[in-house]
């Protein structure tokens, strides 16, 4: 399965607890296509948040991110990592 980094802008002021709960409405549905959230980060100040999956296709990650209310503003694939 492909790797992806997805990119969310606008997301300024997010708390921590913001991040958990739009990661786990995510985790709550990931299995319905195909693809699996692996871990989040935000940067408050900016509003940027960066979520890395593996999935079937960007196309899989975009519906699971909209289907949660949030959805990706970029998706990127991941070919290379160590």
């Amino acid at each position: 399965m492909a790797q992806f980094m997805d990119v969310h802008h606008g997301m300024k002021d997010l708390t921590a607890d913001q991040l958990r709960q739009a990661h786990q409405a995510d985790l709550d549905i990931e299995k319905e296509e195909g693809v699996h959230f692996e871990k989040a980060w935000a940067d408050p100040a900016s509003g940027t948040v960066y979520c890395l999956s593996e999935a079937p296709s960007a196309d899989a990650v975009q519906r699971i991110h909209e289907r949660a209310g949030h959805r990706a503003d970029e998706i990127h694939p991941v070919p290379l990592s160590v």
